[in-house]
């Protein structure tokens, strides 16, 4: 395989399945589900030709808001088949953010499931969309979403105005292949596939498009740095709707004929299950993951000696931590990734063979055909090696841009091209990069990017506050929790179980602030500029044992 391909999704897909037909391409251990690479692909078929039939266009989007669900990722695909953009919806949203989401996105079409823990999904889109009860399946019309046209229940249960698995599969018969074809030859591997929304420095979430281009490349580099091969069997327990999963996962996988073994969510019982009974080779998760296993009373009763490799990724990994996964898990090729939804993701990783420094201390060395520089923040020069700046890389795997928002995206690529990461690194002189700290006030709680002003302005509306902060605390379980900083209103009285509860249930249950604390002033530079840094050493004084 050449370093870089023009290929779309759709077409790399059918590579594999003319590869290793009878490899097994999805296994779910919970249920006894198994599809090989041919079933899986019939499977992406019958739901593409369902979706054209329905009157899905090339360039609509498709939202998906469910969790690891066994129609997922046939849906990557199906949507990537017929031109269409998937638009993956993290699960933890809630009604807030979701109807930001459909007005933002202005999403063609929407799959949903029933409920996620303790969030009854159906109850928030007929709230949302009351028109679903009166209009008939296919014909939505409604003043506050004009884009969006269908619904789909994933599963086989019938809900009003929406479509379910079946009905949709049914509809495939009225697709010949000939039309099948043709819509795929329309096709072209830099069109947008992919749409993800990042929460953003300014309080609102934005979308970044992915084109086929771009991340099937990167899927297939991360793959080769972990050496994969045919018939090799990954256990994926992290979030689909993350690049963690539909990227560093899926097309890891399908680029390299390797069996996803998918889990629905993250239980630690279940993936150390999952390991022994399906012998799986490669397991990804953040820090926290490893850890609750490592940690788990009945660790030492499954069998880890199949496993060789793997990611750790989404915030950084204790030296320790990662010592005992390679020791007591066997996973003694390991990789650690660094990158950016807007990168697709990975722009570094480290390789079998690396020194455990190396493996411990850095997130390795640049992608093949990805640029990484280290720069001054202020003057945007390249500084030497060893001297921390912002991390900036350049490449393939540069995403479009963010969905109707050129100023954000001028904001984040350069006009050489280089996307700006908004955080801090350094180089060594055999290129491997550290990571040192953040320019943006991001917070990274268990491998959730958490952006303050997001919370800070959900906030505001609620009565008696005059203003809030958010800041990061140091977490031993997550890296972080969200600390909140509040000044009242004049008169005004508050207890942190209020703004807790006035979070809960409206906004996701990772953002929802772990700690409140009422302040008179905040730490102010002499230009009147809050002094964020000083908030986090508060946070640390004040609550010494999150």
């Amino acid at each position: 395989m050449a370093a870089i391909r023009e290929i779309t999704l759709g077409a790399l897909l059918d590579e594999t399945v003319a590869k290793y037909p009878d490899t097994e391409a999805v296994v779910y251990v919970d249920r006894d589900f198994h599809l090989t690479y041919r079933e899986f692909g019939a499977l992406v078929d019958t739901l593409a030709k369902g979706l054209m039939a329905l009157g899905v266009q090339r360039g609509e989007k498709v939202a998906l808001w469910a969790n690891n669900v066994p129609y997922w990722v046939a849906l990557q695909f199906a949507t990537a088949k017929i031109g269409a953009i998937l638009l993956t919806v993290n699960t933890h949203y809630r009604s807030h953010e979701f109807k930001y989401l459909l007005e933002n996105s202005e999403t063609e079409n929407l799959f949903i499931i029933g409920n996620y823990r303790d969030h009854d999904y159906l109850a928030t889109i007929n709230e949302l969309i009351p028109e679903l009860k009166t209009q008939e399946r296919g014909q939505l019309r409604t003043n506050k979403y004009p884009k969006l046209k269908r619904l789909f229940y994933l599963g086989h249960e019938k809900h009003r105005g929406m479509y379910s698995i079946p009905e949709l599969q049914a509809m495939a018969a009225m697709v010949t292949d000939a039309q099948y074809r043709a819509r795929q030859g329309e096709l072209d591997p830099h069109d947008v596939v992919n749409m993800q929304y990042t929460s953003g420095t300014t309080g609102f979430p934005k979308g970044v498009q992915l084109t086929h281009y771009n991340i099937a490349n990167n899927g297939y580099w991360i793959g080769k740095n972990q050496d994969f091969k045919p018939g090799e069997r990954l256990c994926l327990p992290v979030p689909l709707f993350h690049c963690f999963g539909c990227v560093l996962g899926v097309l890891a996988c399908v680029n390299h004929g390797v069996t996803m073994v998918i889990l629905e969510d993250y239980v630690p019982l279940d993936v150390m299950a999952a390991v022994d009974q399906e012998k799986c080779t490669a397991l990804y998760g953040v820090p926290t993951m490893y850890i609750a296993i490592l940690d788990h009373p009945l660790f030492e009763r499954f069998d880890y000696s199949s496993l060789r490799t793997g990611i750790m990724a989404g915030s950084p990994c204790p030296v320790e931590v990662m010592k005992r996964v390679m020791d007591r898990m066997n996973m003694k090729e390991i990789t650690i990734c660094y990158g950016l939804t807007e990168s697709s993701p990975v722009m570094s990783q480290t390789k079998i063979g690396d020194s455990i420094r190396q493996m411990t201390e850095t997130v390795g060395q640049a992608m093949p055909e990805v640029e990484i520089k280290i720069v001054d923040p202020d003057s945007g020069r390249r500084v030497p090696n060893g001297t921390q700046g912002e991390i900036c890389c350049r490449g393939y795997s540069v995403m479009v841009g963010y969905y109707n928002n050129p100023k954000a995206t001028e904001g984040a690529i350069d006009d050489r091209g280089w996307l700006h990461s908004g955080d801090l690194g350094v180089m060594d002189d055999d290129g491997y990069l550290s990571i040192t700290g953040r320019l943006k006030d991001m917070i990274i709680r268990g491998g959730e990017n958490v952006y303050p002003r997001e919370i800070e302005e959900f906030l505001y509306a609620m009565d008696g506050i005059r203003d809030v902060q958010v800041a990061g605390v140091p977490s031993q379980k997550f890296g972080e929790e969200v600390g909140t900083f509040i000044i009242l209103k004049d008169g005004a009285t508050m207890e942190p179980e209020d703004v807790i509860d006035y979070c809960r249930g409206n906004i996701a249950r990772y953002k929802t602030p772990k700690y409140v604390t009422f302040l008179t002033a905040y730490p102010m530079t002499a230009s009147g500029k809050i002094q964020k840094y000083k908030l986090r050493e508060l946070a640390a004084e004040l609550w010494p044992d999150a």
